[in-house]
Formats: structure tokens, sequence, C-alpha cells
């Protein structure tokens, strides 16, 4: 478990999306001709994506396959882990490798919401989450945000700006949930003691903080009744703990990777689309350690390039979704085991810089005739 005290917050931040987003028909030539121009060769290139396993990431599939001419090495886990583990396998298929890691998220342009796609397959068509995994993940810590958001009240007590919080939320020796940062809610006295103005049946009475006070007001607490802190409740004034398997890359490792920044995910304008963009930056970090010290790498050239799939739901018409990628970061790695790091805004000018023409891509319709048309081959089973 994330080793969180009640005074750590985790930054996040760093990933732009305006003006980085390039639609998957102009991405994948562009980076197949930034491979050529950094010396790989032609028919030599074995591509690898680390994507979900969800069906929306079919049509990026297939634009790898048309660019680079053979069908892309499975990298990836549930919710766009990379599974390290495959380093070794993947080595093996090429001399030249590319590894293209996605977190992927739904968007609905009716609606203009993050995190929904259009099931074409199912009985009405209907939306569901998308990341599913990123769905469920959240879902959780959304319910353990709601509970404390309607039972931290916001009253006065004796002419006094107070604050009730329910029993459950000051009991810091459970094994999981919502913590509060109390010293950022609660009034301490001269010996730094928060000492309970009331006891109630199932919350208690406090002395609200300066600092609350001044960030939501006084009239917050100026009503009838006692009211819910609701979306006041910030990212700063809580963390979570949870007991998560320990298991590397099992189907928990997104939640690993989220759990520290539940607060700004849960709390942000577009919860699922801002833990996709958190779930990649982490696995480029982890996955560059692990690529620079795998062994079956060395002596050839590596291209590892992370980023977020944008999954716009199909229109009228589309049988796959008009995939956009947002480029995060990229790193080279050399023959003689050197390498170099491209960041957000370098790696989007290095790939606007490359060509959207690639003579060298298949047509998959031909190739599929020419498998159909070939002479039967028969399978002979040693008796």
């Amino acid at each position: 478990m994330p080793d969180l005290t009640a005074n750590t917050i985790e930054p996040v931040g760093g990933f732009q999306m305006q003006g980085m987003m390039m639609r998957y028909n102009v991405f994948m030539p562009r980076l197949y001709n930034w491979c050529l121009s950094l010396g790989f060769e032609p028919g030599k290139i074995m591509p690898s994506r680390a994507f979900c396993s969800d069906e929306s990431q079919g049509y990026p599939i297939i634009m790898i396959a048309k660019h680079f001419g053979t069908f892309p090495f499975n990298h990836g886990r549930v919710g766009g882990i990379v599974a390290t583990d495959r380093h070794g396998p993947h080595a093996e298929h090429g001399e030249n490798l590319v590894i293209i890691q996605a977190s992927h998220i739904g968007y609905d342009p009716q609606t203009k919401n993050f995190g929904s796609y259009r099931r074409l397959q199912t009985a009405h068509q209907g939306f569901s989450p998308n990341c599913g995994k990123i769905y469920n993940v959240n879902t959780w810590y959304q319910d353990e945000y709601q509970f404390a958001q309607q039972n931290i009240l916001l009253h006065t007590y004796n002419g006094m700006e107070c604050i009730i919080i329910d029993n459950q939320l000051l009991h810091e020796d459970r094994d999981e949930g919502l913590f509060l940062r109390l010293n950022r809610l609660i009034q301490t006295n001269e010996e730094d003691q928060r000492l309970p103005l009331n006891i109630l049946s199932t919350a208690q009475v406090f002395a609200a903080s300066t600092p609350l006070v001044q960030k939501v007001g006084k009239q917050a607490f100026s009503h009838n009744k006692p009211q819910p802190i609701g979306t006041d409740l910030n990212a700063d004034m809580f963390y979570f703990k949870r007991n998560i398997l320990e298991i590397d890359e099992s189907s928990h490792h997104l939640e690993h990777n989220l759990i520290r920044y539940m607060p700004q995910i849960i709390t942000s304008p577009t919860p699922m689309l801002m833990a996709a963009q958190i779930n990649t930056q982490i696995e480029f970090d982890r996955t560059f350690r692990t690529l620079v010290k795998e062994k079956a790498y060395h002596g050839k050239k590596v291209l590892f390039i992370s980023g977020l799939n944008i999954d716009i739901s199909p229109q009228t018409g589309q049988l796959f979704p008009l995939t956009k990628f947002i480029p995060w970061a990229a790193s080279i790695l050399e023959q003689d085991g050197s390498f170099s790091t491209l960041e957000q805004r370098e790696l989007v000018q290095v790939l606007e810089q490359q060509s959207t023409d690639n003579p060298s891509q298949i047509d998959l319709e031909a190739a599929i005739q020419v498998m159909t048309e070939a002479e039967e081959i028969k399978v002979e089973l040693n008796s």
C-alpha cells in the first residue's frame, strides 16, 4: 500500500491536450516515417502495442498493421498496463522494435463528455463506460468521496463557524477508506489539540479552521441548518487507503498506479480522463526503466512512445471510432545501450515534421485476397 501521510499531496500535471491531438490515420504514417529517419530498416520493424483489451482499440491496431506491414505484438494488459515480462519475446520478433503504449478514454461528440462510448454490438447500441477498467477502479473511491461530501456538515455553534464530522471519518485506525487531513479542517487550540465543541450520537462538532472558513466563505456556515460540505471538500483535504493485492502487473496494477492521485482524480471535472492521463504518465516512467535494463533489447534499436487514445464514439455509418492520439513522451534506445527521451512538446514537434505519406503502407484487402487465393497447403501430422 502506498505510504500516504496526512501531510502529503501528490502532484499531478504536465500533460497537455490542446493542440496535441492527431488522428490515427495521420499519427501512424508520421510514426513510421520517424522510425525510418532514426535508421530503422523497412521490413525489419516489429511494432508492439500496449493497449487495453477493449474493442475500441481495434482501429488503432489496424492502422499499425497497415503502416508497419505486420500485425503488432501484444504488450498490453487491461487498462493500458505494459506487460514488461514480454520484452524478451518482443525483442526476438524483429531487428528494430517499436512499442506504443496508450491508456484510452471514450468521448461522446454529442454530449461532449469523456468516459463513455457507443457499443454498436449491443441490443440498442447504447453507451457504456470506456475505459471500463478505469471506471470500475474509480467507483469505490467515488463512493467513499460522496459519503464524505454528505457527512461533513458546515454550520454555526455558539456563534462560531463549525464543522460536524461523522464518527467513521474520524476513526484513523481504519484499514481502508477516505481519511481526512484534519489539520486543514479543524481549528486546534494552543496545545495543538483538536477538541470537539460538542459530541453527537454519530458525529462530533469542531471549530472550523481559519483556512477552511477563508476557502468556502462565511456564508457557507450561515444556513438555518447544517449543510453538507459537498464539492467544497477539495482534493487537498483528504487521501485514501485501500488494501490492494501486491502482485506485479496484475489486474490490480492500474489501481496501484492511481490510488495516490485519487483525490485529484475524483474531484476533477473529468475523472476518467484524468485517470487515463495519469496512468499513461506512470506507465511511461515505469516501462522506460525496464527497457533500459532489458538485456534482450541490447544491440537493437528501440523506440518507445506513450500517449492517450481518445475513442470518439462511432456515428451513423461508421464501424470504428475516430480515434485520436495525444503523445506524452518517447524514448529512443540505441544499439550501444545509450538512450534519449523526448518530452511532450518536443515529441509532438518531431512527429509534425514527418510526412503523412507512407509509400510502404500495405493494402489490407489486397493482402487478404492474396491469402484467400493462395494454393491450399495441407498440414501433415506425424503418426
